[in-house]
């Protein structure tokens, strides 16, 4: 075989158009072998024999896209001392942009042997290995333009690849569950009429089938569990796995941004799939582990764990910090993706051990031109100490605001002392983001997420019912804060399911019309249940996957006419926190740009809020009071609103507030649906707003030409919710 010098950089497998440049950082190595493999399994090696800065490189001037490698790598093998090198141990590119096969668990893939962790164990690994994939490069964008969508105009849709598309009748068998059936038009269509204007996707970095789920007959079906960070996951691809997978994710990329949806990235850099000295010998473990992992300072051979996974990666290496700096560019430059949702965010931030925001990760992304420039969402917590760090994000960073979807649930059940908190996190949280210089947008806002009940199920359920996981109930979180209604689970009763069906309606308006982003979890808008599971990390099956043939129509109808309203209103979405001062306009000032009105229609006072056992908030949103100018440099200006929301068991009388608010009121929305076809309300008028509902209400416009067509949508929705209420 034809072997030149090649290069040190790019790390990785590099197809140019005539051969293929390889380069692997191991600073520990004594030597490195290249392992090329055929179809049929036949292993030829190719010692590297090339090293720039600890990078063993080569050019093979005859290897083109298809070609299955990996790499052996002989060096110091000595647990206590960090070092864990055996060539026998065949071992996946950290670099590779695409992966074939899956791994069987078999012994050979462990450095030691079962029984005795002490021991040492040479068998050869490599026909249980999966292996990398030399990868075409060029693909034919065609003009592609990111959506570029502002923050303040974002609606975000989580979903997971398979879950979403498994079951939809529209997309061809052949395509269920892959990229492709991400971007059938069926697909695309039902997130346009939404108003997505963002997918989030659960992760599709390579990852790894634990073991002791492969036992029970279940897999990793969330995939945080990564063990390849450039290479789209195979089993996601329709067209087999020899490296396809790569171009199928970027024609997905394709149509989802023709259609104006911005494509994010669950993404997790905080562990490996090799998990903790016990588990398997696949990559960055045996290439250089103590340049890859962090151990514990005063033993070695264990890993620090700051993810309950069993490793955590070693941020405070700079080849580390390479490759997560290395493969959030290539995903945004290459794969076109618009941003990153970071998985146990915290554990990033861990520069020693505390949680650090000023930690060398973050300073690497302040100052990279490609990466700070796409969507950095943090999911801010670990389960190290100190992790919980919502609110302590650096300012160009967005957070999942998990405070949001506590005091949301808490409010909505009926808990007591909630009112201000609860006024609080809808117009933004600004206790959690303002102190940094931060907008609205910093707040992530969200209800649901895959880890825990869907919306369905939190409005189903008291308990959690994870009997499938096979733990005997004790895995996922017990402390929901979910309301059953009044029945657990599955129930005839009609009252019942009214009542279901009112909550979720209260749930998905309030999170839409919420200041910060709104995040959609998949299915919510359809109905979908787990049937109580709160952790369907295992469940690859019709338990997690949304049913397309038994949707609840009417609540997806409901919550795109809620988003069109948002859409259409920039009050719902401002770019600045309110400040409750009046509003300049002319000669005169005005209303402020947020009052918060008691049932009388005054103004509440600060005792008021003091009420333990207050259930029920108004508040005015004045929509001269938007404080900023458009792109056209225009002072933004828009319909004042009311908002009403009662969570309290019994019909509350509000008093509207007096003529200088507004002289009419026309219902937007009521989630009752006793608001439909009603005529305009008067200011101090009277207006019934039922238990466990929310009301919202536009001020008349003053000429009667000017018609806002999502209202008669949004009350048209309702209306005809509730015929549909007694069989959800």
């Amino acid at each position: 075989m034809e072997v030149w010098p090649g290069d040190a950089y790019p790390l990785g497998a590099t197809y140019d158009g005539n051969g293929t440049n390889f380069a692997l950082y191991s600073e520990v190595a004594d030597s490195v072998t290249l392992c090329l493999f055929d179809d049929d399994g036949t292993e030829s090696c190719v010692p590297l024999t090339e090293v720039d800065g600890y990078v063993w490189h080569c050019y093979l001037p005859h290897v083109v896209p298809g070609q299955k490698y990996g790499y052996r790598v002989d060096g110091p093998n000595d647990p206590e001392q960090g070092n864990r090198c055996n060539p026998s141990k065949l071992l996946l590119d950290p670099y590779a942009k695409a992966v074939s096969g899956q791994i069987d668990w078999n012994q050979s893939l462990f450095g030691y042997n079962f029984g005795d962790e002490d021991s040492r164990n040479d068998e050869d690994s490599a026909p249980h290995m999966m292996k990398a994939v030399v990868i075409n490069p060029f693909f034919d964008w065609d003009g592609d333009r990111r959506p570029r969508t502002d923050y303040h105009q974002s609606v975000i849709y989580e979903a997971h690849v398979r879950g979403l598309t498994e079951q939809h009748p529209e997309v061809p068998e052949e395509q269920r569950g892959t990229y492709a059936g991400i971007a059938h038009p069926a697909v695309i269509a039902h997130l346009q009429k939404l108003g997505v204007t963002a997918l989030e996707l659960m992760p599709v970095h390579q990852f790894v089938d634990d073991s002791t789920l492969q036992e029970k007959g279940l897999s990793n079906y969330w995939g945080y569990n990564t063990i390849g960070f450039f290479a789209p996951q195979n089993t996601y691809g329709s067209t087999g796995d020899d490296g396809q997978q790569v171009q199928e994710f970027k024609a997905m990329v394709k149509a989802l941004h023709t259609a104006g949806i911005e494509v994010i990235l669950d993404v997790v850099y905080n562990h490996t799939a090799e998990g903790n000295h016990l588990g398997p010998t696949l990559s960055f473990r045996g290439i250089d582990n103590a340049a890859y992992y962090r151990l514990v300072e005063d033993d070695k051979r264990y890993y620090m764990d700051y993810t309950g996974t069993g490793n955590s990666l070693n941020v405070g290496n700079p080849h580390s910090l390479q490759l997560i700096m290395d493969s959030l560019r290539y995903w945004v430059t290459e794969m076109h993706v618009d941003g990153f949702r970071f998985d146990l965010a915290s554990t990033l931030a861990r520069e020693f051990y505390d949680v650090d925001k000023l930690s060398a990760f973050f300073e690497l992304v302040q100052q990279d031109p490609v990466v700070s420039q796409v969507k950095l969402i943090a999911e801010p917590w670990d389960i190290g100490p100190g992790g919980y760090q919502v609110g302590n994000f650096p300012p160009q960073w967005t957070e999942w605001n998990g405070k949001y979807r506590d005091t949301v649930r808490d409010f909505w059940r009926g808990e007591p002392s909630t009112l201000g908190e609860f006024a609080s996190r809808i117009t933004g949280s600004a206790d959690l983001y303002e102190s940094s210089g931060r907008r609205p947008v910093a707040s992530i806002n969200f209800v649901t997420a895959h880890d825990g009940f869907t919306l369905r199920d939190l409005v189903s359920y008291n308990e959690k019912h994870n009997e499938a996981n096979g733990e005997d109930n004790n895995d996922g979180e017990s402390h929901n804060r979910s309301w059953n209604c009044g029945a657990e689970g599955p129930t005839d009763d009609p009252d019942v399911l009214s009542l279901r069906a009112r909550q979720q309606r209260n749930f998905l308006a309030t999170l839409l019309l919420s200041q910060g982003v709104p995040m959609i979890s998949h299915g919510d808008e359809l109905g979908r249940t787990q049937n109580g599971n709160n952790n369907g990390y295992a469940q690859d099956s019709e338990l997690t996957w949304i049913n397309w043939e038994n949707m609840d129509a009417p609540l997806m109808e409901f919550t795109a006419a809620v988003n069109k309203l948002r859409a259409e209103h920039p009050t719902f979405r401002r770019r600045k926190f309110f400040d409750g001062r009046p509003v300049e306009r002319g000669e005169e000032d005005v209303l402020p740009d947020i009052v918060w009105l008691n049932d009388d229609g005054t103004p509440m006072k600060p005792e008021d809020w003091d009420s333990q056992l207050g259930r029920s908030l108004g508040v005015f949103l004045n929509g001269q009071g938007i404080r900023g100018n458009d792109r056209r440099g225009q002072p933004i200006t828009d319909a004042s609103f009311l908002l009403y929301f009662n969570a309290d068991d019994a019909t509350v009388t509000v008093t509207l507030p007096p003529q200088e608010y507004g002289d009419l009121w026309d219902q937007v929305i009521d989630t009752a649906g006793e608001g439909a076809d009603s005529d305009p309300v008067s200011s101090d008028g009277k207006l019934k707003v039922a238990a466990k509902s929310m009301v919202v209400l536009r001020a008349h416009p003053q000429e009667e030409e000017v018609h806002d067509h999502s209202v008669a949508a949004s009350l048209a929705v309702l209306a005809g919710a509730k015929t549909r209420e007694s069989t959800v």
